[in-house]
């Protein structure tokens, strides 16, 4: 009973995160007593935004809470598997390309490849060790990095925009004809995160050990590359409108499991209410605090880099 309560408290801060955002993040307005140009920020710009952060919460939580769950290491998320790079570098393409619109193909197709190579690379007699997985990552991910670095030296006048990408901005503008986009990212975000709740049940059968996971009936390889598969068109999506934003994928599942406990069922749920309303909250701070906008990635680092040392100091 207790369990379905944390979720309530979930929702109940999700609601109150979107509150504030709207209240009093960046420009003032009166929700109660809208002037047009109010309609204009709210509907044009803060929901727009709101919205983008809710997804990008979602996803990153989620697909961290997956990822730990299935490699059976507190560590893991999309960041450090080498996920995010690999869209971030696809998005990046994208943008010196000047095609706006390819940026979620190349950004899910940097992440797929990514993962392809990640996977291959730590695969074994048709198997994952997961060790080997970790480190491919981190080697994969500094590869893209060098990439990335690369094409900063060469296409400075866009650093700017690229800049924005590997520090996580929430501020991509969507004109009356690529409002669309927002809709299939939220569509896609959503229906994704259930999907991998529909999983709970086999993420936790498999937390018990891929033998006994395969002697209770769970295609132990199909299922991880399945969920491989789908973070990665997930966080590809999200990584291409919102640049790479650390630790959402890695503090928050921990989070929710001291909150509820390690059942999936619950804990992918929290994980990705919690995530929502945490970006939400680090967006608002990071476009008020100050006269300019901070990258939000630099917020979330703010306070996830100091809890996670609470975390490791803990346990």
């Amino acid at each position: 009973m207790y369990k379905k309560l944390y979720l309530l408290f979930g929702f109940i801060a999700l609601l109150v995160a979107i509150f504030v955002s709207l209240q009093f993040g960046g420009s003032s307005v009166n929700l109660f007593s809208l002037s047009e140009t109010g309609k204009n920020i709210l509907f044009n710009i803060r929901i727009p935004r709101i919205l983008l952060g809710i997804s990008a919460g979602l996803v990153l939580a989620s697909s961290g809470g997956v990822l730990q769950g299935m490699l059976h290491n507190p560590l893991a998320e999309p960041y450090l598997l080498g996920i995010s790079s690999g869209a971030a570098l696809g998005s990046i393409i994208g943008l010196l390309l000047k095609k706006i619109y390819l940026m979620p193909l190349l950004g899910f197709l940097g992440a797929l490849i990514t993962m392809i190579l990640v996977w291959k690379i730590a695969q074994k007699n048709r198997y994952i060790d997961k060790t080997r997985l970790i480190l491919a990552g981190v080697v994969v991910n500094m590869f893209f990095s060098a990439i990335i670095a690369f094409l900063m030296s060469i296409f400075r006048k866009d650093l700017a925009q690229i800049f924005s990408i590997l520090m996580g901005n929430l501020g991509f503008i969507f004109s009356q004809s690529t409002s669309f986009l927002l809709w299939m990212i939220a569509g896609f975000s959503i229906v994704g995160v259930i999907i991998l709740c529909f999983f709970s049940v086999k993420l936790n059968i498999l937390s018990t050990g891929e033998y006994s996971a395969e002697t209770l009936g769970v295609n132990v390889y199909k299922t991880q590359k399945f969920l491989f598969i789908l973070t990665s068109f997930l966080v590809g999506i999200i990584v291409s409108f919102v640049g790479i934003i650390g630790f959402v994928g890695l503090i928050i599942p921990h989070i929710a499991r001291l909150l509820i406990g390690s059942d999936n069922r619950y804990m992918l749920p929290l994980s990705a209410l919690l995530g929502a309303s945490f970006l939400v909250i680090c967006d608002t701070i990071a476009r008020s605090v100050m006269v300019i906008e901070i990258p939000v990635g630099v917020v979330t680092a703010l306070f996830g880099a100091p809890f996670f040392v609470y975390l490791l100091k803990r346990k």
